[in-house]
């Protein structure tokens, strides 16, 4: 059974959902964007019968705390820190990640921070080379550039109805299998106040990201974690060749292409459950020796 619970953490109210024995491997679950850990409702109990899971909200996201941009600096690197202030006030010594869209920059960073903490990494759409960046991020690398300039027209496109249908939808021709709930929910969420700005925010910072490639990939060739990557191929922001290229760092990476969105446990959430605790499962010795 998942249970739904909140910690204070450097002053933030954050949210998280929870369920397994704690006597299990823990597996971290990082959220994307727009979304929050109610993306994984469909995986967390099927994990939940061999492993312990959490799935935390970050700060300004689902029932975190969103505390006013102007106190509070939406960087990837301070989400990083405070999620990882979560984790040392929930006890977790080690840990599995599995990191989806903006859970990538997140879980990296707390890779490089506490490398002798992670089991084993699962990647499901969440680049860490410029080989997963498609066309889309070349107007916004002239939001990098310019932000004055474009800032509008990325706002717009960041927080609209349709760009929350499109993110989901995405090249998929098969959109009779997604319940228009996903992106209504996420455009209700993105309607709040504030939420303009703290999404811009990140998605500016989301540069350091791409600068921070190099570094993530010297971690991989280092550390050689245990590796699963699936890849919903119906992503036009994070395609196909992102996925292949995480074997350039650990040769023995599993890859698995899906028949899938960016956010693959929309249709595809069996299956997603199903890869993740076979290749959890063939790790589990490690863990344990851990």
């Amino acid at each position: 059974m998942t249970t739904y619970q909140s910690v204070q953490v450097q002053g933030l109210n954050l949210f998280y959902r929870e369920a397994g024995s704690k006597s299990a491997p823990t597996v971290l679950l990082l959220h994307g964007f727009p979304s929050s850990s109610r993306m994984y409702d469909k995986l967390i109990p099927m994990l939940a019968v061999r492993y312990h899971v959490i799935a935390p909200d970050y700060p300004g996201f689902g029932h975190s705390d969103a505390p006013d941009p102007a106190i509070f600096a939406y960087t990837f690197g301070h989400l990083a820190s405070v999620i990882e202030a979560f984790i040392r006030q929930l006890g977790l010594q080690q840990y599995t990640l599995f990191m989806q869209d903006y859970g990538g920059p997140i879980g990296f960073r707390l890779a490089l921070m506490h490398p002798e903490r992670i089991h084993a990494l699962v990647i499901q759409n969440a680049a860490a080379h410029e080989e997963g960046l498609g066309p889309l991020w070349v107007t916004r690398r002239e939001y990098w550039a310019d932000r004055t300039a474009w800032a509008d027209k990325l706002r717009a496109n960041l927080i609209s109805f349709e760009a929350a249908r499109q993110r989901h939808l995405g090249t998929d021709p098969h959109t009779e299998l997604y319940d228009p709930d996903l992106w209504t929910d996420e455009s209700a969420f993105l309607s709040r106040p504030g939420q303009d700005r703290i999404q811009e925010d990140l998605f500016y910072d989301y540069r350091t990201n791409v600068a921070s490639y190099p570094q993530w990939q010297a971690y991989l060739k280092t550390h050689q974690p245990p590796l699963l990557v699936l890849w919903g191929k119906y992503d036009p922001s994070f395609v196909e060749p992102g996925a292949w290229a995480y074997q350039q760092d650990v040769p023995a990476a599993e890859v698995h292409l899906l028949d899938a969105g960016h956010f693959a446990m929309d249709t595809k959430a069996l299956q997603v459950a199903d890869l993740t605790l076979q290749f959890l499962d063939r790790h589990r010795m490690r863990m344990a020796q851990a």
